[in-house]
């Protein structure tokens, strides 16, 4: 696709203006190229850009057009004050200034833009990862943990790590995923149960363009999890519909009920719902239910300055991406439970059946 072409798909993408099967085929385009994703966003801040710089000329315009109505002779002749240098100035050449005045501002956007800054200050000021930091935290805990050849067991009070988020297990087998951005960068990762044992993990999967990773337990310590009780729900969750989320902003889980508030996520990123519910850093990796205890998406970050308003990404792309992992040494490949046993429990019974699935997740470096 050359330039042009590329260009005008992002432009009727960003529009909404694509029919179902050139939307369908775009989405399997950024599937294939991450670099699509960065043009996207780039061109949706140029055209954010462009559309403030029509609106200050057309403000111009009709300033002007408002200065050029009024009789300033008339004007000073009623008022009996004189015309200085300034006004002189301004009625002579107030064009030229205004054009001259327009083209170094347009100039220098340009250039803010094109360097990136824009777009870094966009995101520090607007988005926030969930990433929990934990450098100063200072508490006590008491856990199993495992030297690195796994033969000694001692019992202590841990690093509470660099920072961490929360996950939860896709299989019996200890295969948990997160968001990428929680382990990215990690030397060492850890997941601790809310019985407060902690397993050493190792990732087997990593997705940068969904912010996804898949961790497996590889503590020998570690006994198999009783059968996963929810699903991942295959089709689109309805608008408004009440969602919860279970997760570790703090040392103990935390609940948090809201409702699906759009079918984009931040900057209409076609990836992700938007929530409205309370989340802070920790939160990160954390599921998204609906009321029946189906995994709709994964929460992993929110928009700052604004309450409420979360982001997780959609449950059809964690499968895409869980599908997506090659067969291990035995030549299996991950299967996830297509069996829903939460759809008749309430609330309080939904979540002690979620608390031995979701695990604080630790990272070191």
């Amino acid at each position: 696709m050359s330039e042009p072409q590329l260009l005008d798909w992002i432009e009727r993408y960003l529009g909404h203006k694509l029919s179902e099967d050139e939307q369908l085929e775009f989405e399997v385009m950024r599937l294939g190229d991450p670099r699509l994703n960065e043009r996207i966003k780039e061109h949706q801040q140029f055209m954010k850009y462009m559309h403030s710089w029509n609106e200050r000329v057309e403000f111009e315009h009709k300033l002007n057009a408002i200065h050029d109505e009024i009789d300033v002779d008339a004007v000073k002749q009623t008022l009996g004050f004189r015309q200085n240098r300034v006004i002189a100035l301004w009625r002579n050449h107030h064009s030229k200034i205004s054009v001259a005045a327009s083209v170094a501002i347009f100039a220098v956007m340009l250039t803010l833009f094109f360097t990136g800054y824009f777009n870094n200050q966009s995101q520090q000021s607007k988005y926030s990862a969930l990433r929990r930091e934990l450098d100063n935290v200072k508490r006590s805990q008491s856990a199993l943990m495992r030297d690195i050849s796994g033969k000694s067991i001692r019992k202590n009070n841990l690093n509470p790590g660099n920072f961490g988020g929360t996950g939860f297990a896709i299989n019996t087998n200890g295969d948990i995923i997160t968001n990428f951005h929680v382990i990215n960068g990690a030397d060492s990762i850890y997941v601790q149960n809310s019985s407060g044992e902690s397993f050493k993990v190792k990732p087997i999967y990593t997705n940068e363009d969904y912010d996804l990773a898949v961790l497996r337990i590889t503590d020998p310590s570690f006994k198999h999890l009783s059968p996963v009780p929810y699903a991942f729900k295959k089709n689109k969750a309805d608008l408004g519909e009440d969602v919860f989320t279970i997760g570790y902003p703090k040392d103990s889980v935390v609940i948090g009920k809201g409702y699906l508030s759009s079918f984009t996520g931040f900057e209409n990123d076609s990836l992700a719902y938007q929530v409205s519910i309370p989340v802070n850093p920790g939160n990160s990796g954390g599921p998204l239910l609906d009321n029946y205890g189906n995994i709709i998406g994964i929460i992993k970050g929110k928009q700052t300055q604004v309450d409420g308003a979360a982001f997780a990404t959609k449950s059809n792309y964690l499968m895409k991406a869980i599908q997506s992992i090659p067969a291990d040494s035995s030549g299996k490949k991950i299967v996830l439970n297509s069996k829903n046993n939460m759809t008749k429990l309430s609330r309080a019974q939904q979540i002690k059946k979620l608390q031995n699935y979701v695990f604080m997740v630790k990272v070191y470096n």
